[in-house]
C-alpha cells in the first residue's frame, strides 16, 4: 500500500500548491520577503512607522460553507474569510499588512482549493493585504466527501498612540451604523434551518421577495468596512468601532463599551434587509433571538462625537455609504445594549 492508496494524494497537493503560488504573487506588497513555499512568511515593517503596534486575528467561515457545497460556487467564501479579518482588527484602528490561510479537506480538489484562494487572494487585493503563507491539510476520513473547512489569520499595524479601544466612549456619544451586504458569516445554522429543512427550498430556489435564488442571497460576499473607515481614522474621528458579527449587535456592541456606559439603539432608524425579514417571518423567529445571531443590516457600528456627526455622515456618503445613520447613542449604565428610542 502507499500513500494514495491511504487517501493522500501527494500529486494533488503540489498542484494545489503551484496554483496557490501564482494567486498569492498578485497579493504580495512591498514589505514581503518570502516567497510561497518556505517555511515562514517573511514581512518587513515600513519605515514609516514611529510606534507601531500589530494587531492579530484569526476566524472562519462557519457553517456558510454547507452553502458553497450545495451550490458548488467555492470562491465567496474564500472573500468572506478576508473581509472578516480585515473588520476584525479594524475596529482597533489596524490596517492590513499580511494574511495566511488553512485549508482542510478529506480529498483535495486542486480546483476547488485554487477556486476557494483565488477568493482569498481577491479580497487581499482589494484590502491591500498580502497572502504570505499557509497550510493545505488533506485528511481522509476526517471530512465528508466534497467538503473542506477553511480559516484564515491576519497581521495588522496601528501606530500606539492611534489604537481605537473604544475607553474614550462617553455619555452623548453618536452611534452611525455602517449597512451590511446580508446575513455576512454568522447566523447560518439557524438560516439553514429555516430555509432549507424548515420551509424546503434548494439553493436554486428563486424568492422573488429577495429578487435572485436563496443560493446566491446567502453567499453574499461579507462587506470589507476598510475603505469606509480609514479616512475617519486618518481624520482622528472615530472613538469607538464595532463589528457585528456572531451574538449581533446585542452581543458585539458591549466588547467595546467602557465602564459606565450602556448603548441605545434606536431599531426605528433602520429597516433590516429584506433577508432578515425573510427568514424571521418564515421562521417564526423572536425579535430577541433575531438581534442576536444575526447583524439585522448593520455590519458596523461607528462611535463618535456628537460635534463631529455631521463630518463623519459626509465622509461615508463621499465614500459611497449613503445609507450610513444614526441608529444610537451612549448613556450612563452598565455596558450593554438598551433597545429603545433615541
Amino acid at each position: 500500500m502507499d500513500y494514495k492508496q491511504s487517501g493522500v494524494d501527494i500529486d494533488a497537493g503540489n498542484e494545489t500548491v503551484r496554483r496557490i503560488k501564482g494567486l498569492a504573487r498578485t497579493t504580495f506588497t512591498p514589505g514581503v520577503l518570502s516567497s510561497i513555499g518556505s517555511f515562514g512568511g517573511l514581512f518587513r515593517l515600513g519605515s514609516g512607522t514611529r510606534d507601531p503596534v500589530l494587531v492579530s486575528s484569526a476566524d472562519g467561515v462557519g457553517t456558510k460553507l454547507k452553502v458553497a457545497f450545495l451550490t458548488g460556487r467555492h470562491d465567496t467564501v474564500g472573500q468572506d474569510l478576508v473581509n472578516h479579518c480585515v473588520n476584525d482588527i479594524l475596529v482597533q484602528g489596524a490596517l492590513p499588512l499580511f494574511f495566511l490561510d488553512y485549508l482542510a479537506t478529506g480529498t483535495l480538489s486542486p480546483e476547488v482549493a485554487g477556486r476557494v484562494v483565488e477568493g482569498v487572494a481577491t479580497a487581499c487585493r482589494e484590502n491591500g493585504c498580502a497572502l504570505i503563507g499557509g497550510e493545505t491539510a488533506e485528511m481522509p476520513g476526517f471530512y465528508a466527501s466534497g467538503e473542506y473547512d477553511i480559516a484564515g489569520f491576519i497581521v495588522g499595524v496601528v501606530e500606539h498612540d492611534r489604537v481605537i479601544t473604544g475607553a474614550r466612549l462617553r455619555v452623548g456619544d453618536v452611534l452611525i451604523g455602517l449597512r451590511s451586504s446580508g446575513l455576512h458569516t454568522n447566523g447560518y445554522s439557524l438560516a439553514r434551518a429555516i430555509v432549507f429543512e424548515h420551509l424546503g427550498l434548494t439553493v436554486d430556489t428563486e424568492v422573488s421577495e429577495l429578487g435572485c435564488t436563496i443560493g446566491e442571497e446567502l453567499l453574499r460576499i461579507h462587506r470589507s468596512y476598510l475603505p469606509l473607515v480609514r479616512p475617519l481614522l486618518d481624520a482622528g474621528l472615530v472613538k469607538g468601532l464595532a463589528h457585528i458579527t456572531g451574538g449581533g449587535i446585542t452581543e458585539n456592541l458591549p466588547r467595546v463599551l467602557p465602564p459606565g456606559v450602556a448603548a441605545i439603539i434606536d431599531k426605528s432608524t433602520w429597516t433590516p434587509s429584506a433577508v432578515f425579514r425573510f427568514l424571521q417571518r418564515s421562521g417564526g423567529v423572536p425579535d430577541a433571538d433575531m438581534y442576536r445571531a444575526f447583524n439585522m443590516g448593520i455590519g458596523m457600528i461607528v462611535g463618535c462625537a456628537p460635534d463631529d456627526q455631521a463630518r463623519v455622515l459626509t465622509m461615508l456618503q463621499s465614500a459611497g455609504e449613503s445609507r450610513a445613520t444614526v441608529v444610537g447613542k451612549i448613556v450612563a449604565g452598565d455596558p450593554g445594549v438598551i433597545y429603545g428610542s433615541l
